[in-house]
């Protein structure tokens, strides 16, 4: 139990807030006195005539010290506060970042409780790494295409990582009334953007200081709501290389509830991209996709391991193929600890199983997979560089890191 003390010298009123880390106590404030025992009624009529319901908090034992730390700011001057429906609902409020929106109505993990349901579009944003010549025979120009055909879709955008330059307007297929945004992740001049006047195709330039921004947005925050704030405070995360983990900005151009994350060699169909969203809508704070794979406790290595072999089993949705509310987006840049975007950069390597851990994380839930008439073609089971035994040795390795993290 703590109190703040009122600013006016002349009156001596504290503001209660209380914190149980059982779930018992709020529990007894709702509820009517005359259903519990003889022996706890006493108890519960005593709390309810000396307290509101708005004062108590349920604090979770392994986040208290963070909790009460919060709970404390929120008392400060012009810091934002959270009523006790965020405290008191999965995931709490030290997940529920009040800089990303003021509306309950934009959090994935409260539809259900607000009884709201997603809106019934997404935005596709497509990672663009090879960055292969674009025809109407290339797996990207394809990928496009199918997307266009598609009854959700609110607006396409192509995050272009790779070392070609851009491609004109004219060697992408058409999207017609659909919104096509190409960013740039690298500005540099062999890579000017191309840019078209026109309410319809529209190329942007780039966001390049994505990285920066990152880094800039911790160092603002303190790295606050990080339960690692104090050791990775050092940690940089700008390097000379690109960073995968910008596929995860917050760029302003998505808006819609919902984003289609898509790797450049996708393939699949119209029908099974829209079967996909109208499952999401169901399960919106979870990621739903197609390409699963596992993780395992290796007892003779004492450690996690990863592997892509289809079984009855997954516990990993990966998000070449992959449907997410895009607040996980602004989680992923303001909320991960430095070290794990440094991991994540370093290797230019599992940016999607550190995804598939923060919303494990925040939600408690797995991710969920969803079946396609044909099989999903993707780079860690096709000749690439991603089938290389390095990569799976490196995604091990991030794996174990992460685990360590997140407990």
């Amino acid at each position: 139990m703590a109190g703040t003390k009122s600013e006016n010298p002349q009156k001596q009123s504290y503001a209660v807030f209380l914190c149980a880390e059982s779930e018992i106590v709020p529990a007894w404030k709702r509820a009517q006195s005359s259903f519990s025992k003889t022996f706890v009624t006493s108890r519960v009529i005593t709390i309810q005539c000396l307290t509101q319901e708005d004062e108590w908090h349920h604090l979770k034992f392994e986040s208290f010290g963070s909790s009460y730390l919060q709970i404390i700011r929120e008392r400060l001057p012009d810091f934002p506060a959270r009523n006790s429906i965020i405290w008191n609902n999965t995931p709490g409020a030290l997940l529920t970042l009040p800089a990303f929106t003021d509306s309950l109505r934009f959090m994935p993990f409260q539809f259900e409780n607000m009884n709201f349901q997603p809106r019934s579009n997404y935005t596709a944003v497509i990672y663009v790494q090879i960055g292969a010549p674009l025809n109407p025979n290339n797996a990207l120009y394809k990928l496009v295409k199918t997307i266009t055909r598609s009854q959700f879709i609110a607006k396409i955008i192509i995050l272009w990582a790779a070392d070609r330059s851009t491609p004109s307007r004219k060697r992408w297929p058409p999207t017609y009334h659909i919104p096509f945004h190409v960013i740039n992740l690298d500005n540099s001049d062999r890579k000017k953007p191309y840019i078209f006047q026109g309410p319809v195709n529209v190329i942007d330039s780039a966001n390049s200081q994505a990285a920066e921004i990152i880094k800039k947005s911790h160092d603002q925050k303190g790295d606050v709501h990080s339960s690692n704030s104090q050791i990775f405070a050092s940690t940089e995360t700008t390097d000379e290389r690109l960073s995968i983990s910008q596929r995860f900005f917050p760029f302003k151009e998505i808006e819609t509830d919902a984003v289609l994350s898509l790797d450049e060699d996708a393939i699949l169909n119209t029908d099974e991209v829209d079967f996909a969203f109208t499952v999401w809508r169901d399960f919106p704070d979870r990621i739903v996709g197609y390409p699963a794979r596992a993780h395992f406790w290796d007892d003779s290595k004492n450690a996690w391991g990863y592997t892509s072999k289809w079984t009855n089993y997954y516990s990993i949705v990966l998000t070449g193929a992959a449907f997410y509310h895009r607040y996980y987006n602004y989680l992923y840049t303001n909320w991960i600890s430095l070290l794990l975007l440094k991991t994540v950069q370093q290797s230019s390597n599992c940016e999607d199983i550190l995804m598939n851990f923060l919303v494990s994380h925040v939600t408690r839930k797995a991710p969920i997979k969803v079946t396609q008439r044909k099989g999903y073609k993707d780079r860690e089971t096709s000749r690439s560089p991603w089938n290389d035994p390095d990569h799976f040795i490196q995604r091990q390795s991030c794996l174990n890191t992460f685990a360590t993290v997140f407990g």
